[in-house]
Parts: structure tokens; C-alpha cells; sequence
């Protein structure tokens, strides 16, 4: 058993349930220290986490098996695509390391498929997460890709 942290697709518990059945949705967190950002390739972006002091990122916490790591890796393309980092959350009361995978490095700024932001937004809707965060990430890549002059929601513009 271990804890995984969710902040983009895998928050979809429908997607989550397919991918991997034995899993067990904890509860909602705030992951402090970072920012959401969609990275990849033109049209075909997914989310991921970069250190940010100031920023803060709703997660949802999973307990999974080694079978759903298994699932999970080859769905995120670990090793090549995302890496694994341990990072401390709160589980009943007590801090816990749970697994979050991040992209690696030389994917720059991009905006999601429709389809991919739809079930990233469909899974912060039935969390009761905070849907900003989304739309901050989505004008972040905007603004990188030269699609808007000033950024509506007004998120820093250092990249």
C-alpha cells in the first residue's frame, strides 16, 4: 500500500476507477510549494507540478496497491515521460510520504486537448476543488505562447 497524490487526470474518479480498480479515494489536500502548469507538446499538453514559494496546488489523495502503481506508471510514462518524487502530506492527523509524479525537465508551456482539460476539470468539479487554479495554469500557457497580451486572472508572469 501506498499514498499517491492526484492534481490532474487521476482526480477524475471515474478515469481513476478504470485505471486502477483497487485504489481508495482519501480526501481533498493543498499541496503548498507549487503551481500547476499544462506542459508537453502543441495541443497535447498535461498537467504538472513546479515549485512556486508562494503557490499552492489542490490534490486529491489516493491509497493505491503496487498493481495500481504498476497501472499508473505506464500510464504516465515513468521513467521517460514523469519521475516519482516523494513528498509529505497529511494522512488522519500525521504526516505521510505519498508518491506524486511530475514531468520531467524540457517540456515547455502548452495548452490541453479539449478532452483532456474536460476530464481534469470534471474531476476538480466533483472533488469541490477550486477551478482557478485551472484557469491560472490554462492563461500561464496562453500568455507563454504570445495568445494574450495580460493575463485575466492575474497570476505572476515570471515563467
Amino acid at each position: 500500500m501506498r499514498y499517491y497524490i492526484a492534481y490532474g487526470s487521476n482526480l477524475n474518479t471515474k478515469q481513476m476507477g478504470f485505471r486502477c480498480p483497487t485504489a481508495k479515494k482519501l480526501h481533498t489536500a493543498e499541496l503548498e510549494g507549487y503551481r500547476l502548469e499544462f506542459r508537453g507538446s502543441e495541443g497535447n499538453a498535461y498537467a504538472t507540478i513546479s515549485p512556486d514559494e508562494d503557490g499552492k496546488v489542490p490534490v486529491l489523495l489516493w491509497e493505491i496497491q503496487k498493481e495500481d502503481e504498476r497501472r499508473l506508471d505506464r500510464y504516465e510514462g515513468w521513467p521517460r515521460f514523469y519521475r516519482k518524487e516523494m513528498i509529505p502530506v497529511e494522512v488522519e492527523g500525521k504526516m505521510q510520504d505519498a508518491m506524486v509524479y511530475i514531468m520531467n525537465d524540457g517540456h515547455g508551456l502548452e495548452l490541453p486537448s479539449r478532452r483532456y482539460w474536460n476530464t481534469v476539470l470534471e474531476g476538480y468539479e466533483e472533488n469541490g476543488l477550486d477551478t482557478n487554479v485551472l484557469e491560472i495554469a490554462r492563461e500561464r500557457s496562453e500568455w507563454a505562447l504570445g495568445m494574450m497580451d495580460e493575463p485575466q486572472t492575474g497570476f505572476d508572469m515570471e515563467l
